[in-house]
């Protein structure tokens, strides 16, 4: 016996691989998008922020 069903077709996969993602425009920009754009313009003040922390943590979180 065979039957007379179709086999469903396979869609095929779009070739479109975006190369780089949209940039983010406005209010939608994430919080972590701003922090490294202004990384890029003020390395030297995200490098003191990043010192100030660890020193603090590093000296509320000793072991003794």
């Amino acid at each position: 016996m065979t039957s007379t069903k179709e086999k469903p077709t396979v869609q095929e996969p779009h070739n479109e691989i975006p190369t780089e993602p949209e940039p983010c425009v406005g209010p939608s920009k994430s919080a972590l998008e701003l922090l490294r754009e202004y990384g890029r313009e003020r390395p030297e003040v995200i490098a003191l922020w990043c010192f100030g922390i660890g020193f603090v943590m590093g000296w509320k979180l000793k072991p003794w």
